[in-house]
């Protein structure tokens, strides 16, 4: 029964739906994915939360552009990052929450009513910078030559309002607090300190709404039709909404309470939004701190430039696994794809993917690496074995758990290419398939550990490339060859 079970909730952030998905959104699917995966295989009820944010200037402003309903248009573009999903082969049982969905609606402005009552809501004319492709407030410390950092495209607006605020500034010593007593909060250390950094330098209060007749596309404020909620505070309450809140406090506690909180995935331009003001608005409505906040870097392009639609840099990950499925199968390209955002993007750091790149990894390291390693081992073992080896399952090593533990999927998919390199070398050093003619019983010996090391590495790869994994393990098994090679090299 899986109400047994040890419980562990996982979400990613929500994407914007002002364009279709790209890697950025695919290495995040996909690490919250794996961790999800190895939770499941250590013996954990998951849930697993992603979804869409679909409220906002940004995305009004470009309905408007293109003559399209505001509805229609999120409805298109939600349904392209539903459908991303299946070809990145993340979980099928996934949750898929989006913001216009009735009980978020309705959690969001319960939301804002108890921050409401417990006095952290309060309103006031102010005059800011405002970039509309981050949708936040910008002060001259965060721009470069004037303009955002992150979209240097966009003219900044000068927003002068009566807006509501939350008092965010009330927060400081409480969320220094909590991190002291929470020192693995925040994953890597050196963006931990960053938002110390932040918070420590003193917190000013933030807009969390909008005039309806400037910006009608939102949640309508709690008790005043002529405000929306500003778009980030809507969406931020999904990680508590897709959990039940506040209706169903029965499946909120399973899945907040009795797990010590959420883990969150999200990029390093998320850092002060989930780290920073997502908990202090916890606080302010008396629910739970997240648990852990995992911090990505960005895929970038050429010139080492952050992927963006209106810098056109953008690697689409859809055509890869079609082009790379279309060579192999389709299974073989969502795996091509899943190993590339795992190993050869850094986890924390600013990573650049072309295809040239994606290409040149995946002839080294799948068709002539992994995919070689298979047939190799599996040819030796049906000409030379008269059976399936005997093989122990769920010998994955412990140090490969302990680096999924610490989100560190990078160094936990390099461990299973260790393995590959030392199974490539044991052949070379022992040629078993010419042993087995002099010395037939040392030879079916060396095979049988090929195959059993082969065994681990296909368990190994479960959470990472997980239609591999059942390739590689239904082959020694079955003791087979493949009928093709797993990865077929791209000249």
């Amino acid at each position: 029964m899986t109400d047994n079970l040890k419980k562990f909730y996982i979400t990613t952030t929500l994407p914007y739906v002002n364009s279709n998905p790209h890697m950025g959104h695919a290495l995040e699917f996909v690490r919250a994915d794996v961790i999800a995966r190895y939770k499941k295989l250590t013996g954990y009820d998951v849930f697993f939360n992603t979804g869409t944010d679909e409220h906002g200037q940004k995305i009004y402003q470009i309905a408007q552009k293109e003559n399209r309903d505001v509805q229609e248009y999120v409805d298109f573009y939600a349904d392209k990052f539903k459908d991303i999903l299946k070809v990145l082969g993340i979980s099928d049982d996934v949750n898929f929450i989006r913001t216009t969905d009735e009980h978020h609606i309705k959690s969001a402005q319960e939301f804002w009513k108890v921050c409401d009552k417990n006095g952290y809501i309060y309103k006031k004319n102010y005059e800011i910078k405002y970039c509309v492709g981050c949708e936040l407030e910008k002060t001259d410390s965060d721009l470069v030559e004037g303009k955002c950092p992150d979209h240097p495209s966009f003219v900044l607006e000068i927003r002068n309002e009566e807006n509501y605020f939350f008092k965010f500034s009330s927060f400081g010593e409480k969320l220094l607090k909590f991190y002291k007593d929470n020192s693995d909060f925040v994953i890597p250390n050196f963006r931990f300190n960053e938002i110390k950094a932040f918070v420590e330098r003193g917190l000013q209060d933030f807009s969390i709404s909008r005039l309806k007749t400037k910006m009608p596309w939102g949640i309508e404020v709690p008790n005043d039709s002529d405000h929306i909620m500003y778009v980030w505070f809507d969406a931020l309450v999904n990680y508590v909404s897709a959990i039940g809140w506040p209706d169903d406090l029965e499946k909120f506690n399973k899945w907040q309470v009795e797990t010590g909180g959420m883990v969150q995935y999200c990029g390093k331009d998320n850092l002060r939004q989930q780290s920073a003001m997502w908990q202090a608005m916890l606080m302010a409505c008396g629910l739970p701190n997240s648990k852990t906040i995992v911090i990505d870097g960005f895929v970038t392009g050429a010139g080492g430039i952050k992927m963006s639609k209106s810098i056109g840099n953008i690697v689409d990950p859809v055509e890869i696994v079609k082009e790379y499925g279309s060579i192999n199968s389709p299974q073989a390209g969502t795996d091509a794809l899943r190993y590339y955002v795992l190993r050869e993007v850094s986890p924390f750091e600013d990573t650049p993917c072309t295809k040239e790149l994606f290409k040149e990894s995946y002839n080294a390291n799948l068709a002539n690496g992994l995919g070689n390693l298979v047939s190799r081992i599996m040819k030796m073992a049906v000409t030379n074995l008269e059976k399936p080896v005997e093989i122990s399952e769920k010998s994955i090593p412990q140090e490969f758990f302990d680096l999924l533990e610490k989100f560190e999927v990078q160094k936990a998919t390099d461990m299973i290419w260790q393995k590959v390199a030392e199974l490539d070398k044991m052949i070379q050093a022992e040629q078993p398939f010419k042993l087995v003619k002099t010395d037939k019983e040392k030879g079916i010996e060396i095979i049988e550990t090929l195959v059993k090391e082969l065994f681990v590495i296909g368990e190994m790869l479960d959470p990472i490339m997980p239609e591999t994994s059942k390739k590689i393990i239904e082959l020694v098994k079955t003791n087979k060859v493949p009928d093709k090679p797993l990865f077929l090299r791209i000249e």
